[in-house]
């Protein structure tokens, strides 16, 4: 295995020196063709990455601070939201994949790990969600234990009786040229439609210098034009965001379907320049648009001017997801494949409080979440807006932990509050978790979690990173059944292998 992957690193080494050499060579070329003024508009509209040119990539994401260690003796208890974006993951394949290093402050680690899906117990009874915990060895660090919290998702079906009022909304701005941006997003939502019912409506928004209506309330029927409309989008101007969201909110409005599935997909690269581009502003609005049930899945795309910041802000505040299409494979993951997690949501503000036992922990640390912390007054207020889980999904937070030496007994008492999409009602499920789930063979699950978590701590170079190691990644992973059957796993560790030559 070892000599396969040395062939591999020097293989992929000389491919990456060859296509640097190539494109450098070919922007050269086209500096010289250009005049300075029109530079920047000649790379929207020729495909071609300003990183290629050499201009600087021009990523907006929120810094993170990264959680510290918690002495149990000062602060027992944790909060936190509870979400499945993704967006953080498939950025970061699309970089690495392009023999791109990836920005530290666009890790988020539970994205990493819930891009995944795990073999959790599933619900019975009522309740929408269920909950399990492990115990196992820190790859990174021998003196500590990880302490997962596993969250699963009632499955419920696409039920054709539950009728969907869809506005696609679209940014068709300069930055939006290329077949990576506008052109994805043209074959993602025409993917879609072959799963939407007779009576679902469908309207088209779009935005650049101006916003319109390119399509109203068209119904499933009517695939083939609602198809014509999308292929017809050709993209040019500034991008006025504010407008666009706003006129998609008064088109959801206008078809709201009682009981049903009302929300606005936007697909955009985040580049909000005209109008409201303030994401507090626009967070407010959609935030009180959410209240009257339609909910936000946001769709980033593109590279290089990517606001991260803004289409994160705006999917928490919509009670929807984000997540980042990388390329057609990840679309038809998201809208097709997963569609019914993606629309149908089972479990609305949903949070996880975490009461660690000081009398067997001595300290603890939550991996990822950093912007999702809650206080314990936020955490018991019914009121207070967090987390949503849509149908099937499995939900993972994970926990560095010190055990005291030769403790045993009670490590934590784990409490999700939810509420049920219609229904302001709370509900609540909690676990208490012991000395006694340890395991010194943990399931593959477990391990590829541990996986996973080792390789975004080496990505951020987080100062917990311990003894984590890219090769010992690879090879835990290459043992894994799990990795050899589901393609999403293998294509991680393909990832894992082009990271560690990047970052070597």
């Amino acid at each position: 295995m070892l000599i396969q992957y040395n062939q591999l690193k020097g293989e992929y080494t000389m491919k990456h020196l060859l296509s640097v050499f190539i494109l450098t060579l070919a922007s050269l070329l086209i500096l010289c063709s250009c005049s300075p003024s029109s530079l920047s508009d000649h790379y929207y509209n020729s495909g071609i990455s300003e990183s290629d040119s050499g201009f600087s990539p021009n990523y907006q994401y929120d810094g993170i601070s990264e959680n510290d260690f918690v002495s149990t003796a000062e602060e027992t208890s944790s909060y936190f939201s509870l979400d499945r974006n993704t967006a953080s993951y498939s950025l970061m394949r699309r970089e690495i994949s392009q023999g791109l290093t990836t920005n530290a402050n666009s890790v988020r680690l539970e994205e990493y790990v819930n891009y995944f899906n795990y073999n959790y117990a599933r619900p019975s009874g009522e309740d929408a969600l269920a909950l399990s915990g492990s115990v196992f060895d820190c790859p990174w660090n021998e003196e500590n234990k990880l302490f997962t919290i596993g969250i699963a998702a009632e499955e419920i079906s696409f039920a054709s009786d539950i009728q969907n009022n869809i506005i696609f909304l679209i940014d068709i701005s300069g930055s939006m040229f290329g077949e990576d941006r506008l052109g994805l997003i043209q074959q993602a939502f025409t993917m879609l439609l072959d799963n939407l019912g007779d009576n679902d409506y469908v309207s088209i928004v779009t935005y650049a210098s101006n916003c319109r209506v390119a399509l109203s309330g068209a119904r499933g029927t009517e695939k083939t034009k609602i198809a014509n409309v999308l292929q017809d989008l050709s993209a040019s101007g500034t991008t006025n965001g504010s407008g666009g969201i706003q006129l998609a909110y008064a088109e959801a409005e206008k078809y709201f379907i009682q009981g049903g599935n009302n929300r606005v997909i936007l697909a955009t690269d985040g580049d909000f320049n005209v109008g409201i581009s303030d994401k507090n502003q626009l967070k407010n609005f959609i935030s009180e648009k959410r209240q009257s049930g339609i909910y936000l899945t946001v769709l980033g795309v593109g590279m290089f001017n990517t606001n991260d910041s803004i289409m994160k802000t705006l999917a928490e505040s919509g009670n929807g997801n984000y997540a980042y299409l990388d390329s057609v494979a990840e679309a038809r993951k998201v809208l097709v494949e997963e569609l019914n997690g993606t629309f149908n949501v089972v479990a609305k503000d949903a949070k996880a409080g975490v009461i660690f036992n000081p009398e067997t922990v001595e300290k603890y640390r939550l991996i990822g979440y950093e912007s999702k912390m809650l206080s314990q007054d936020e955490f018991y207020d019914e009121n207070k807006d967090a987390g949503e889980i849509g149908s099937g999904h499995t939900v993972t937070a994970v926990y560095e932990i010190k055990i005291k030496d030769n403790a045993a007994g009670n490590i934590a008492t784990v409490e999700i509050k939810y509420k049920h999409p219609e229904s302001n009602e709370n509900k609540n499920i909690a676990e208490t978790f012991t000395t006694y789930d340890y395991s010194a063979n943990p399931d593959e699950d477990c391990i590829f979690i541990g996986c996973v978590v080792e390789y975004g701590l080496l990505l951020r170079n987080s100062e917990f990173k311990g003894n984590a190691d890219f090769e010992n990644v690879i090879s835990r992973l290459s043992q894994l059944s799990c990795v050899r059957e589901d393609p999403f796993k293998a294509e991680f560790l393909e990832i894992v292998k082009k990271a560690c030559i990047l970052y070597s």
